[in-house]
């Protein structure tokens, strides 16, 4: 009983120290298992914030005083940790200038469709004008309405008769125009209504610029509905029977529309407006309308060839 009752405080430190080394061991063991944890985590990537850590101190730079700063420069390519970070920056660069891009574009269109919007409110429909009614004529008529911005007159392939689009600087022009209604223009009372469409702009580098040019214009027609059969020297033999004299022509398609258009220049004036006449006469297989032109026929096509 002595020598065992004398063998117990030994035993105690031996006991002791055994489970001391245990929680060496199991600490080591939690460490390793830690180290081998973050030695599997991308050093380039970005750390994360907490919203409320961001408002509370903006000006910090990570979430603990002593957390390890990475220097994300020195960072080489063994792993592609460095450019996957930098794709995925210029991905969302690229996504955020798409996004930008695509608000510009609405932003754009918005406002086309309220230029365009407010253009139609500003123009009235102008139909039965007699054929010896003339654009210059008919604007200086309009004009007493307000100021005019544009001037169209087309012809119709019904009617032997013709209608034009006339835009004013404003509404109040717009409006003004149509009191004048049932007013004898040649020889027929015209009709002045609301406009539905805006007047399409003609691009100006295609606008006469010399005196000559304007001269041209006025012996010049604009044909559109023109069948896809019919060749330019059928277009030129169908208004020289019918007018007078061709000096130059140009027709014009393409494999979207199912018809053709042509400039007709003619050798006279008077030719050009006897030309007028010829809207809704048939041309192949369609009616073929014809109005003044805005543009006169470009120098490099002055010749007439057969297709």
């Amino acid at each position: 009983m002595a020598a065992v009752a004398g063998g117990s405080p030994a035993a105690a430190p031996e006991a002791s120290a055994a489970a001391a080394l245990a929680k060496e061991a199991e600490y080591q063991t939690g460490v390793q298992e830690l180290v081998d944890l973050l030695s599997k985590l991308n050093p380039a990537a970005k750390e994360f914030f907490p919203s409320s850590a961001a408002a509370s101190s903006p000006s910090k730079k990570g979430l603990s005083a002593d957390a390890p700063v990475f220097d994300y420069s020195s960072v080489g390519g063994g792993n592609g940790g460095g450019k996957d970070a930098g794709a995925g920056a210029d991905q969302q660069r690229r996504r955020r200038n798409g996004y930008n891009n695509q608000g510009r574009r609405r932003m754009n269109e918005r406002a086309k469709h309220a230029e365009r919007e407010d253009s139609i409110r500003r123009t009235v429909y102008v139909s039965d004008i007699d054929h010896t009614v003339t654009e210059e004529r008919l604007a200086d008529i309009f004009a007493t309405c307000g100021q005019i911005v544009d001037c169209r007159i087309c012809g119709d392939p019904h009617s032997v008769l013709r209608f034009a689009f006339i835009e004013f600087a404003d509404e109040e022009g717009a409006r003004a125009a149509l009191n004048l209604g049932g007013t004898m223009f040649g020889f027929y009372p015209v009709r002045v209504l609301p406009s539905k469409t805006a007047i399409l702009p003609v691009n100006p580098k295609f606008l006469p610029r010399t005196e000559d040019e304007k001269e041209m214009v006025i012996r010049t027609v604009y044909c559109t509905n023109i069948d896809k059969k019919v060749t330019q020297l059928d277009v030129k033999n169908f208004f020289e029977e019918l007018c007078g004299e061709v000096s130059c022509l140009r027709l014009l398609g393409d494999n979207v529309h199912s018809t053709r258009i042509a400039f007709v220049e003619f050798v006279h004036a008077e030719c050009a407006i006897m030309a007028l006449n010829c809207s809704g006469m048939v041309l192949g297989t369609l009616p073929v309308r014809v109005s003044p032109s805005k543009t006169p026929v470009k120098p490099r096509l002055n010749r007439v060839a057969s297709n």
